[in-house]
């Protein structure tokens, strides 16, 4: 049966008043004692830096007077998402959450709203151009036009670093939990808590000859499962399939949270079959993308991302999914799903790691920008 979404009441972080989601209205300025790592220089970000860093783009959002810092306490049980959906709805400042409760040891911050419109037609698609190292004020066309340019550059390999700000800190083995971690429960109707929903996928095939980065969710299923919705016909059960054939029981598997803005476009298009979008990105911006080797696997990752997992994908165990409020803000009231069931066997971050969240709803937020972009992948 389909259904309304539940409608989601705004619960405004204890401390802070309505005033929270006018633009402007929350203080940027850090906890005492506290410093974040930025990248302004005297002219502002580079804005060719931001589409390859997501830690820069936020600082580019942060000059654009684009961003908000809260750094009372928010909770991850429906306030966090409440907040975040609102801002998609009236096309407010990025958010920038410093101090989710139940945070620890450095994991994690929470930023939402990484492709949301903004309110002026001057800048409305200011936060996809700077994704793509634009001037925040670039038209939709010009946006268009930059993107199609990486199908005709040329493929450029990425660039293998010893390591990378991703490897600061790590948890392995035993030592991980999930259920300890401050995992967003994002809409009222949810099945469950969503940890992803804008990390990117990292699978490859079983000869290495092409690894497909790709976007789709997943939600905490015990201690060190999650399991995600993987749709049929798509690129990662293409992979996914391939690995049965060659009579596997599971493939080796990362999930990497903060990689580059151009990175998640990418992810999130329908690059052709064939062409791994670490390449193609590479091809786009001009120059090599950084990639680090995964702790427990060959897979190759962004290295300044914020959050890595590690782990295997299983081909025989599944376990029920959703329901989830989707895109276009729809929910199937008790739509349960059997889907695959991933291991994570590893967790590396960097201090003070950032987890971007989308909470889909009504258009438009992340789930369904890039959608027009990806006609010119046809």
């Amino acid at each position: 049966m389909l259904q309304a979404p539940s409608k989601l009441h705004l619960l405004f972080p204890r401390g802070l008043t309505s005033n929270l989601m006018k633009r402007g209205g929350v203080s940027g300025a850090l906890p005492r004692g506290r410093k974040y790592s930025t990248s302004q220089t005297a002219d502002g970000p580079d804005p060719q830096e931001a589409q390859l860093d997501y830690r820069k783009f936020l600082d580019m959002l942060r000059h654009d007077n684009d961003l908000v810092e809260i750094n009372t306490g928010v909770d991850p049980h429906l306030e966090l998402g409440a907040i975040i959906r609102r801002v998609s709805e009236v096309n407010d400042k990025a958010p920038l959450f410093n101090n989710i409760k139940g945070a620890r040891d450095g994991l994690w911050r929470v930023a939402g709203n990484a492709a949301s419109l903004r309110p002026s037609e001057k800048d409305r698609y200011g936060r996809i151009a700077r994704s793509l190292g634009l001037e925040h004020t670039a038209s939709w066309k010009e946006i268009c036009h930059r993107w199609q340019s990486g199908k005709k550059a040329k493929v450029l390999p990425p660039n293998v670093l010893p390591s990378g700000p991703c490897k600061d800190n790590k948890i392995i083995g035993d030592k991980v939990d999930l259920t300890t971690l401050p995992v967003p429960f994002l809409h009222t109707g949810d099945g469950g808590k969503y940890i992803q929903t804008y990390g990117v996928h990292v699978l490859q095939m079983p000869d290495g000859s092409w690894t497909n980065w790709s976007i789709f969710r997943g939600m905490v299923y015990d201690k060190n499962r999650i399991v995600c919705l993987v749709g049929g016909g798509q690129h990662n059960s293409m992979i996914r399939d391939a690995w049965l054939a060659a009579g596997k029981k599971e493939v080796p598997w990362a999930l990497a949270f903060g990689v580059p803005p151009a990175a998640s476009l990418a992810a999130a298009m329908p690059v052709p079959e064939g062409v791994s979008e670490a390449e193609y990105v590479g091809a786009l911006v001009g120059k090599p993308l950084d990639l680090v080797k995964c702790e427990l696997n060959n897979l190759l990752v962004p290295a300044n991302s914020e959050i890595v997992f590690e782990g295997t994908l299983s081909l025989t165990d599944k376990a029920h999914e959703g329901p989830f409020e989707d895109y276009l803000g729809v929910i199937f009231e008790g739509d349960q799903r059997m889907q695959p069931l991933f291991t994570v066997d590893a967790i590396t971050y960097r201090n003070d790691a950032i987890m971007p969240v989308s909470v889909p709803g009504r258009i438009t937020d992340e789930s369904v920008r890039p959608l027009p972009l990806s006609q010119y992948f046809r």
